[in-house]
């Protein structure tokens, strides 16, 4: 007869045999099912302003707002969050951890190989910290390389140094800095005329001094042919193709109303890029197009 040990190490040997079987068969939620229970799963990285928890425990951010405002509008009111590393969003949809992702996860094609995207939340790129009302009428990268007196501040090891160099800013009118919050001391001082950065970061510093504009319209770097933008959206688990089609459906009438522009604003996203949402489609997106 096995001794309890024996028969304990037998149990265990077999849970650790039949997990990759009960992960490899988790089966996401359906639509009815999330309805049923009256709440959904929902994960987001602790990045601001695309998706955080603030000192009260609540989500913020873009993709917080927006999503609460989607699935309340589908009839489910509650959402129960949790802040996960951003490289761990896509295997927890995976492993059936959560039913969506409210990240503003950039749509790839590699990740829509392992998940599937809504059609985009928004649309993101590059902006420029310029001084009050734009003097020098900077618009755009190209707009400093073309112009033998303008200095453009970007922080080293950045892509934006990569995108300045790309459309021909020499070495000479670059002003390195070490960081963001450098800039606007760069910019106000007359050191730099602009300075270049995500946009989301861009606006932020502009909100928080008087004395800074950010670049608006500002056209998107063209490298090697491509403007470099991106395209964020919602993440659920494969086989969630009727909860996607649903979500999609409110979203796109939601992104119509003052209220959806109203949250991308209020996180730094300018007028040009919430209309550039609509720009690209998942479908091309997955493709790579």
């Amino acid at each position: 007869m096995a001794s309890n040990l024996q028969l304990r190490s037998f149990r265990t040997a077999l849970a650790v045999l039949a997990l990759p079987v009960v992960l490899a068969n988790a089966q996401a939620a359906s639509l009815d099912q999330i309805k049923s229970q009256g709440f959904i799963r929902a994960a987001t990285a602790n990045e601001v302003p695309y998706g955080f928890m603030d000192a009260e425990g609540k989500a913020k951010g873009i993709a917080p707002e927006v999503a609460q405002a989607v699935l309340k509008s589908m009839g489910i009111p509650e959402v129960q969050w949790v802040v996960t590393p951003f490289g761990s969003l896509i295997p927890g949809l995976k492993a059936n951890r959560f039913d969506i992702v409210a990240a503003e996860q950039d749509i790839l094609p590699t990740r829509c190989q392992q998940v599937l995207f809504s059609e985009p939340n928004s649309s993101y790129g590059d902006a420029l910290l310029v001084p009050k009302g734009n003097p020098k009428m900077i618009h755009s990268y190209e707009d400093v390389a073309k112009s033998p007196n303008l200095k453009l501040a970007v922080v080293n090891g950045t892509s934006h140094l990569a995108f300045a160099e790309a459309v021909g800013v020499p070495e000479s009118r670059l002003v390195i800095i070490a960081n963001n919050a450098d800039a606007p001391a760069a910019v106000t001082s007359g050191r730099a005329d602009a300075y270049a950065a995500v946009e989301a970061t861009v606006g932020s510093l502009a909100k928080a001094n008087q004395r800074l504009d950010i670049a608006q319209p500002f056209s998107d770097p063209v490298i090697k042919g491509k403007a470099t933008r991106s395209f964020g959206g919602f993440a659920f688990s494969q086989g969630s193709e009727e909860l996607v089609a649903a979500f999609n459906k409110v979203l796109g009438e939601f992104k119509k109303t003052d209220d959806y522009k109203k949250i991308l604003a209020n996180h730094g996203v300018t007028e040009g890029s919430i209309a550039a949402s609509l720009a690209k489609s998942t479908a091309d997106l997955c493709a790579g197009k």
